[in-house]
């Protein structure tokens, strides 16, 4: 039963993001240029093909530029063939039975396979829009060859598009991941170290391995020319994390915050943001050592994420008996356009059922604002194919500009959005569309949070486990390598460092994803939690040991688990 704080969870509307402006100007370029084109040419009815590949321009944008035009190239593949695939489908039969069935099937893959990459947002919801919209529009066997074309020049536009920022800020990613964890840092800084600070210290261990991983994607040419200044700020960065060791001896200080030091990380962020040249700090010798040897981590392969027993699976599973059931149960209903259920219900499937019914009330309180921006905008749409672009154009920067504070505020720009394109084709009837729209909706998500129920994940449980045996041992390596002397310690606590980081940062994501599945065996709540905090100071002892240069510190007693769940 939820409750009166998880919707208002749900609805909460956080901050913007720090760069939503680059995926929503990048989408704005690419779209505007090609409708604008076929405007020209008096086909802007061909508007659903270039979109398919040009939507692929909101990929990408965090990524240092060569790790951006691999996954870009993998993204828009992926979607070219998808489109094939919905294209030769349409062009074979009329089935909408059928239809419903390839759609639900290619959304099980684009969730699967984005995933399994992690891709990132948008993730697969705009593969899968685009793909059962082309599904559904009659094809001809000779249409084939143009439209497809079509695509693939929607998305060589978009990738030049998302590209081209590397001819004014080369390091612009790089740059902007490690002011991430300088910012963390700064927010830790000033929540001080006491309980109510573990949030903050996950979050400075994420950025920081975030900036690292970012970093080391950088083309080595890159890499020389930026030099080793980020990695410096990063070691600083990490210092925040020392706090609990390095003032165990006053308790007073202990709870306090150190508003100097988040200011000077603060600066330092803001240097980094602005393209400032960025300063050359000192570090001790052990940080000095650790800092040359350091290699970069190995890239996660998406076959790890595939094999049998994991917990994506179950995920893919549902996406497809949600959108095939949504999409049926749609035509049973007489609606016109059953691949707005296939994409509604695809939209609601998350991580775990508690977020998938988070997203199921989203979805359905954008959608019914959004039908109302559309009908008080159907006016101006109608005056002309120029106004009907921009007011497309400008939903799109709303949906972006809003994305990152809440996803019911970017679906209110969504839905209009989405109904202005089916316009591209010929002035539909109001009425029709924003009553299939709003069936639709609905029908999508009730049946994907049936789908939820009917398909049970409790792989997020075997995850827990395996994420709390390895942070164990983690821990282990940890309390060994902070007691250690001689000639090896140092290597041997920065490799337990790196590892414990790891660790803490997958316990994190796997109790996250196993507390909210609703069906599921009982969690180790209490053993996840001290595992959790012992791990945290041991991390602190590691890095004040890094600091200071020192043989062998003080070793964290684990405490003892309390009877009862705990916090998580």
């Amino acid at each position: 039963m939820a409750t009166t704080a998880q919707f208002r969870q749900a609805l909460r509307v956080g901050p913007p993001g720090d760069s939503w402006h680059k995926p929503a100007l990048s989408a704005v370029v690419t779209l505007g240029t090609l409708n604008l084109t076929l405007l020209v040419l008096g086909r802007l009815d061909l508007a659903l093909y270039t979109s398919a590949g040009g939507l692929g321009a909101l990929y990408g944008h965090g990524l240092p530029y060569r790790a951006r035009a691999r996954t870009l190239a993998g993204v828009l593949l992926g979607t070219v063939l998808s489109t094939a695939a919905a294209l030769t489908a349409a062009a074979l039969t009329r089935d909408a039975v059928l239809l419903v069935a390839v759609a639900a099937a290619l959304a099980a893959l684009h969730r699967l396979g984005c995933d399994a990459a992690r891709v990132g947002p948008p993730g697969s919801l705009i593969i899968t829009f685009t793909t059962a919209s082309c599904a559904f529009v009659p094809q001809r066997p000779a249409d084939l060859p143009p439209h497809l074309a079509l695509t693939v020049l929607g998305a060589a536009l978009a990738w030049l598009v998302c590209m081209a920022p590397a001819l004014l800020r080369p390091y612009g990613p790089e740059r902007i991941a490690t002011a991430r964890a300088l910012e963390a840092a700064a927010r830790l800084a000033r929540t001080g170290s006491g309980a109510s600070d573990a949030t903050a210290r996950t979050a400075l261990v994420g950025a920081v391995d975030a900036a690292r991983r970012s970093l080391a994607l950088s083309s080595p040419a890159r890499r020389r020319a930026l030099g080793d200044a980020p990695e410096r700020l990063l070691v600083h960065a990490e210092v925040a994390l020392a706090t609990p060791t390095t003032r165990a001896a006053d308790p007073a200080a202990a709870s306090a915050a150190d508003p100097a030091a988040a200011e000077r990380y603060a600066d330092w962020a803001r240097d980094l943001r602005r393209g400032r040249p960025l300063p050359l700090l000192d570090l001790t010798g052990a940080e000095a050592a650790e800092l040359c040897a350091r290699r970069p981590d190995p890239r996660p392969s998406p076959s790890r994420a595939l094999r049998p027993g994991s917990a994506l699976l179950p995920i893919a599973l549902r996406v497809a008996v949600g959108c095939a059931a949504a999409g049926w149960l749609s035509l049973a209903l007489g609606v016109g356009r059953p691949y707005w259920a296939v994409v509604t219900a695809a939209s609601v499937f998350q991580a775990n059922s508690t977020l998938s019914w988070q997203r199921a009330l989203q979805r359905v309180l954008g959608n019914l604002l959004g039908l109302a921006l559309f009908t008080a905008a159907l006016p101006v749409a109608h005056s002309g194919p120029v106004a009907l672009i921009v007011l497309g154009l400008l939903c799109q920067f709303g949906a972006e500009a809003t994305i990152a504070r809440s996803y019911w505020l970017a679906t209110v720009f969504v839905t209009p959005m989405a109904l202005m394109m089916t316009e591209f084709a010929g002035r539909q009837p109001a009425a029709t569309l924003v009553a299939d729209r709003w069936l639709d909706t609905c029908v999508g998500a009730l049946t994907g949070l049936a789908a939820c129920l009917l398909v049970t994940n409790r792989r997020t449980a075997t995850r827990l486990s395996h994420a709390l045996a390895g942070a164990e041992t983690a821990t282990r390596a940890a309390r060994a390598a902070v007691a250690a002397v001689g000639s090896e310690a140092a290597a041997t606590a920065a490799a337990a460092r790196t590892g414990l980081a790891a660790a803490l940062l997958e316990l994190r994501e796997a109790a996250d994803t196993a507390t909210g599945e609703w069906r599921r065996p009982a969690l180790p709540h209490q053993r996840a939690a001290d595992t959790e905090q012992h791990g945290h100071h041991l991390l602190a002892a590691l890095l004040a040991r890094r600091g200071a240069g020192a043989g062998a510190v003080q070793v964290p007693e684990a405490r003892p688990g309390r009877k009862g769940r705990g916090a998580l």
